[in-house]
């Protein structure tokens, strides 16, 4: 193994121990409204936001090497007005403008070639005293899910934020789109956090079947409300009025999940019904709906749907598929 590889792998085995959020931005109010979450969550030393922005390859960028090698540095000293490059200077003022972030922070500069694409990928990484770190990352991909993913793999992350709102650039096509939003949702092994007019009201409401993988989102999902201080609800669906006990229980399985952590639950409760029509219903009086993961995998989810994807399309508050 080359001495790059092993310092590559080195970091990446290092920010396992770190909480690291992934904030995509495009230009839109939604997208700074998702990073406005993501300084709360990442609140404490342990942690990292990465604000990322995805351009197409070649963007009519295509000049001599002299004139590349300039533009690099006028992007980086944030004097040239490259796509995506103001999206990410305004992420940056809004994140220092937080009174828990105002500290010195140094600055690295670096850059990697991409094939076909002059300018590449090019990042600044801020790091305070106490080790916590911003990231500003101007990335090149085929398609924007692709470069979203893409950046997964560099990182790892343990929660993807994107808005839902606004165009990407010049690619013309909504962030939420199948080919975006939901893909970046379905393949992404990290928590996923779709935001629709994210504003704290009552906190997150935690929507539980009993199963394994429900009680970890619940876990999961109590950490996030623990960092950014919020309240929390549950609640259960049944199918039928012969179910409810059933959904009953699983409220109280999650409850004593929540009570081990400290953490105790604003309010509990069942509903009758079809189960994303009664998630998305209630959702409209949270700020953010947690639901856990299928465990199918991306193509049977894509195809056969799933209650919490099924969420994700029609609520009208922001989402977060944990896992």
């Amino acid at each position: 193994m080359a001495d790059n590889d092993i310092d590559l792998q080195q970091i990446y085995e290092a920010r396992k121990n770190r909480f690291r959020v992934l904030v995509c931005v495009d230009g839109s109010e939604e997208s700074y409204g998702g990073l406005e979450y993501a300084s709360s969550v990442a609140n404490l030393a342990d942690s990292d936001i990465v604000l990322l922005y995805v351009r197409p390859i070649d963007q009519g960028l295509r000049s001599g090497g002299l004139q590349v090698r300039v533009a690099r540095e006028n992007m980086l000293s944030w004097g040239l007005e490259l796509p995506g490059i103001k999206y990410l200077k305004k992420g940056l003022d809004q994140l220092m403008a937080d009174e828990t972030l105002a500290s010195e922070w140094g600055e690295k500069i670096s850059h990697t070639d991409i094939v076909g694409d002059p300018l590449g990928d090019n990042k600044i990484e801020y790091t305070n005293e106490d080790g916590r770190m911003i990231v500003l990352k101007l990335k090149t991909a085929p398609t924007i899910a692709a470069g979203i993913l893409d950046q997964y793999e560099l990182g790892p992350y343990d929660l993807i934020i994107l808005g839902e709102s606004g165009s990407w650039g010049g690619w013309t096509k909504s962030l939420w789109d199948p080919a975006v939003a939901e893909k970046v949702a379905m393949h992404a092994p990290c928590s996923v956090l779709v935001t629709r007019d994210l504003k704290r009201g009552n906190g997150y409401l935690l929507c539980t079947d009993g199963s394994d993988r429900a009680l970890e989102m619940v876990k999961k999902a109590g950490l996030y409300a623990m960092r950014t201080r919020s309240k929390v609800s549950v609640m259960s669906v049944a199918l039928d009025v012969e179910s409810e006990l059933e959904a009953q229980n699983n409220v109280d399985a999650a409850v004593a999940v929540l009570k081990d952590m400290g953490v105790e639950p604003m309010s509990t409760f069942t509903r009758v019904g079809n189960p994303f029509e009664e998630i998305n219903s209630a959702g409209e009086d949270y700020a953010i709906i947690a639901v856990g993961d299928t465990g199918k995998t991306g193509l049977k989810r894509f195809f056969l749907g799933s209650v919490s994807f099924k969420v994700m399309e029609h609520a009208k508050k922001s989402v977060m598929v944990v896992r």
